[in-house]
């Protein structure tokens, strides 16, 4: 396909597969499947180790890999194309959209249990909600906080629940500091996936299959996976927190709730995509001018 044709360049590739090679020799990483670009063109491609280590499958460019958090990508750009329809203006309180999050209460710096809060002084701007500056936490970087044993007891993050029921849960617990004042990886893109539920009248995943996905032609890409002989294994560190300590081990081919699954190339082609719309397309892509500062202040 045209989108796979590696196109010639003076560059050397080699030392950057030699490390990755290491990696993958060292027991830190089962494989890597990596592709370079210079704009638009496809400069190098290269696969390394292995998608089933026990079977043994060697890793191809057709795999399908668990992308998590590239799942974010997908949902700001679901959630920009409303807002170039007009449905939204960045500075807009999440609230209006999602009642369950207005009054938000903040955690105070000395608390010591989740009842010592203050209330927030400004509400979560769907500004804040794409810049992981609204206050919302995520229940995985910071063992041993109150915010982390929060979510982890209330389960803000689980597969059996609807977007919908999530902010529910979200409705009471109070944020870790106050909107726009910090920054933190949050479930803040969850609740940019149930506005544009709350917009479209659509569940999140018909609505990008609808109107990113299909129209992009990206057969596997979606959040149930398309041909389950091509999901690579998955496997874990040694320790989540020495990502460096050598040792990895298989959790199977099972599939994650709440992430995507993408091919490598279709990672290539979304990529392609967010250049055209930064404006580095051709003719007929759109100017970067056109595009929103997400990351401007949002506050007085």
């Amino acid at each position: 396909m045209e989108d796979m044709k590696v196109k010639a360049t003076g560059y050397d590739f080699r030392p950057a597969h030699a490390a990755m090679q290491r990696y993958v020799d060292g027991n830190l990483l089962s494989g890597f499947s990596s592709a370079v670009l210079v704009g638009r063109d496809l400069v190098d491609v290269k696969c390394i180790g292995w998608a089933d280590k026990e079977a043994p499958i060697p890793l191809r460019v057709d795999h399908i890999f668990r992308v998590f958090s590239n799942t974010k990508l997908i949902t700001s750009c679901a959630a920009l194309l409303l807002f170039e329809e007009g449905h939204f203006q960045l500075d807009d309180p999440i609230e209006q959209f999602i009642p369950q999050l207005a009054n938000r209460r903040v955690l105070r710096l000395d608390a010591t249990s989740l009842d010592q809060t203050e209330p927030a002084v400004r509400p979560i701007t769907i500004r804040h909600l794409m810049s992981h500056s609204s206050g919302l936490s995520y229940g995985l970087l910071d063992p041993g906080t109150l915010i982390f044993n929060a979510y982890n007891e209330r389960k803000v993050i689980n597969p059996a629940t609807t977007l919908a029921e999530m902010m529910d849960v979200l409705a009471d617990l109070p944020l870790g500091y106050h909107p726009g004042t910090s920054w933190e990886y949050s479930v803040a893109t969850d609740v940019l996936a149930r506005l544009v539920e709350v917009i479209s009248g659509q569940r999140f995943d018909e609505f990008i299959q609808s109107r990113i996905l299909g129209p992009l032609g990206m057969v596997d890409t979606g959040f149930v996976v398309s041909d389950r002989n091509r999901l690579v294994a998955y496997y874990a560190g040694a320790d989540l927190n020495r990502p460096y300590e050598a040792g990895t081990y298989s959790r199977g081919r099972r599939a994650i709730s709440g992430c995507l699954f993408a091919s490598r190339p279709e990672a290539e082609r979304r990529w392609r995509v967010g250049l055209d719309f930064a404006g580095h397309g051709g003719a007929n892509s759109k100017p970067a001018s056109g595009w929103p500062d997400v990351a401007q202040a949002g506050h007085d």
